[in-house]
């Protein structure tokens, strides 16, 4: 598990500096609430009248009024953009970094199988992405105590879920795509993670446009549904994991396959 090491350690200040961002970001919503609850009444009215630009953030289906519609929306943008561009960011590095920092001759002149190289490599991106929303999480349980609310496990839990997988899909996808790389990933990544935003907010303003949250991550990830039947939607779950695991296959067969240049 050399490898696997490596990678955590390298990727320690990044760990440390998006998991503190994201993490912070969502306890400041949170701290917020208790300034802006008598007012939400008001904030509800005004988003009920804003017709698609409140259907695209599937704020019409939540009440600001309380705590757990607040957290769905003000957290969920945190970590729903955060959490992406950080994960594809980590995913769309993993092997293409080794041809970018000229490391992949001293790499493979190792007695390691390129297989063993890119499923240390996967594992490293997942356990990163774990790491960071395992803080975030802490981070929002803390800023809920603090202003001494009841915390809502279920959704909560449900809904950090729902973010983290939506992580992994995003990764693995860039993770794929690393295979095929050798620089310029980070802005592949990020128009990536970007691109699943956007398909996401079509499809929840147009009707006809609902077939992108088969496509998009974002889909399984909305907060309205997540707090309105307690449980992700598997329909929208199952595909997105189907292209993560494609995306991944692809990878070790390219990989493998890749003449690599140090």
């Amino acid at each position: 598990m050399t490898i696997f090491k490596q990678e955590i350690k390298s990727q320690k200040l990044a760990i440390i500096i998006w998991s503190l961002s994201i993490g912070l970001l969502v306890a400041a919503c949170v701290l917020m609430y208790p300034d802006m609850e008598s007012q939400m009444s008001g904030v509800n009215e005004m988003f009920s009248s804003m017709g698609n630009f409140t259907a695209a953030f599937g704020m019409d289906q939540l009440n600001f009024g309380t705590l757990v519609g607040f957290y769905a929306v003000e957290g969920g943008n945190m970590l729903g953009i955060g959490g992406a561009f950080f994960a594809a960011i980590i995913g769309v590095s993993a092997l293409m970094k080794e041809e970018k920092e000229r490391t992949a001759e001293y790499l493979l002149t190792h007695p390691v199988s390129r297989n063993r190289v890119i499923s240390e490599k996967l594992m490293s991106t997942f356990a990163i992405i774990i790491i960071m929303n395992v803080i975030v999480f802490v981070c929002s349980i803390a800023s809920i105590v603090m202003i001494d609310e009841e915390i809502f496990w279920k959704e909560l839990i449900l809904f950090h879920g729902a973010y983290l997988l939506m992580q992994f899909e995003i990764a693995g996808i860039c993770f794929g795509i690393s295979a095929f790389i050798k620089k310029a990933g980070i802005g592949i990544g990020i128009g990536i993670a970007g691109l699943m935003y956007l398909l996401n907010i079509v499809a929840n303003i147009s009707e006809d446009a609902k077939v992108l949250k088969y496509i998009t991550p974002f889909g399984y990830t909305e907060g309205s549904d997540i707090i309105n039947t307690l449980e992700i939607n598997v329909d929208y779950l199952i595909p997105g994991m189907i292209i993560m695991v494609v995306c991944i296959i692809i990878a070790y067969i390219k990989y493998n396959k890749k003449d690599i240049s140090a």
